[in-house]
């Protein structure tokens, strides 16, 4: 095998759980073929390089092997390989993730009167009667 479509490939690479979520990415511009957004049933062959954003992160690979059957992990990432560069931006991302989420500081939970106050400004913008 010389050539697959690139939704089938990244279902068997496991990068999407169905080939329709692949699909959807494809079109949605989430995924791109040696810098250009490709159509679904794009071929694709070894030694292209794919930039696929899921979430927050966003991997450049390069595809080392094709395969039509999806298989356990271990096997599937056999079928790409992650650029250095991707590595150590996605690296980089997520310790700024975290650095951020642990700035948020929360007061806890309402107490009682601030519960009334919350009601009492709910009922206002409603338009309900304060009672």
């Amino acid at each position: 095998m010389d050539k697959l479509r690139l939704d089938k490939w990244l279902w068997a690479a496991r990068f999407f759980k169905t080939r329709s979520l692949a699909k959807a990415a494809i079109e949605g511009g989430k995924v791109r073929v040696d810098g250009d957004r490709p159509k679904v049933s794009k071929d694709i062959s070894v030694g292209m390089s794919l930039t696929i954003r899921r979430g927050f992160d966003e991997q450049i690979v390069e595809v080392l092997a094709l395969s039509d059957k999806r298989r356990g992990a271990p096997e599937a990432a056999l079928l790409y390989r992650e650029t250095e560069a991707s590595l150590a931006a996605r690296g980089e991302q997520q310790a700024a993730r975290k650095a951020q989420a642990g700035e948020i500081h929360t007061e806890g939970r309402p107490n009682k009167k601030q519960r009334r106050q919350i009601h009492r400004f709910v009922r206002r913008v409603v338009g309900e009667s304060d009672d």
